[in-house]
């Protein structure tokens, strides 16, 4: 069974990825609700549009913030492998 790793974030970085989630959590509520008003499609795809850029902004935020710190912290314990790590998350947000 893999370790589970964590990420120590300081709490303003925490509260400003809280806070960006909650605004994305109240997106997807409003998409559920237009849904349920059988709202123009339309409009409800802007809005997915909308919250989809939500989540990839925060993924950048958080990938970026990954790169300058977890993995820095391995390169310089000598984990090269993390190469591969890397790799594979820039595939997943292609």
């Amino acid at each position: 069974m893999e370790k589970i790793k964590h990420t120590h974030r300081p709490s303003e970085d925490k509260k400003k990825i809280e806070n960006r989630l909650n605004r994305i959590e109240g997106q997807i509520r409003g998409i559920k609700k237009m849904i349920e008003e059988d709202r123009y499609c339309s409009d409800v795809l802007i809005q997915l549009s909308a919250a989809d850029k939500s989540i990839k902004s925060l993924a950048r935020v958080i990938l970026e913030n990954h790169m300058y710190t977890c993995i820095t912290e391995e390169f310089q314990k000598g984990n090269i492998e993390v190469i591969d790590e890397v790799v594979e998350l820039f595939r997943r947000f292609e």
